[in-house]
């Protein structure tokens, strides 16, 4: 992958992508993405803004941890400039591109399960805590007598 190819295949995916110098920015589903790249360092990285990082409790970065070992997958969530990111990061050259469209499609999908099911949308790992608290969120929900 070249950044050049890159960027040909993000503005197959939204036609308003924009490029500025090494940065490409683009809006999937309503969300605003930021793909940055470093050809010299051989590295790219697709970042989605999910919220202010100010009020995030103990609680709460242990669910994102719990998430980035089973339901995030190849994006995870990060902390970074006083923001929660949603974030896929890989090397540039071996990247193709169905991984980029699945890696743009994860990002982004962290960030709207962000505060409910934490995930990518891939499959989940299954050797994390996430399913049991899937278990506990369901459980609830049917003892309350709420349709899924």
């Amino acid at each position: 992958m070249t950044f050049v190819r890159m960027a040909e295949i993000i503005s197959q995916l939204d036609e308003d992508a924009r490029v500025q110098g090494n940065v490409i920015e683009l809006t999937l589903a309503d969300v605003p993405v930021m793909v940055i790249a470093d050809p010299v360092a051989d590295r790219m990285r697709a970042m989605v803004p999910i919220r202010s990082a100010d009020g995030l409790d103990a609680d709460e970065l242990m669910r994102l941890m719990q998430a980035n070992f089973d339901t995030a997958l190849d994006a995870r969530y990060a902390v970074a400039q006083g923001r929660l990111w949603g974030t896929f990061i890989h090397p540039m050259s071996p990247l193709e591109q169905n991984q980029l469209i699945s890696a743009l499609a994860q990002t982004v999908t962290v960030a709207l399960t962000y505060g409910q099911a934490y995930s990518s949308g891939a499959l989940s790992f299954g050797g994390g805590d996430s399913r049991g608290i899937y278990e506990d969120i369901l459980r609830d929900l049917l003892e309350r007598g709420e349709e899924l």
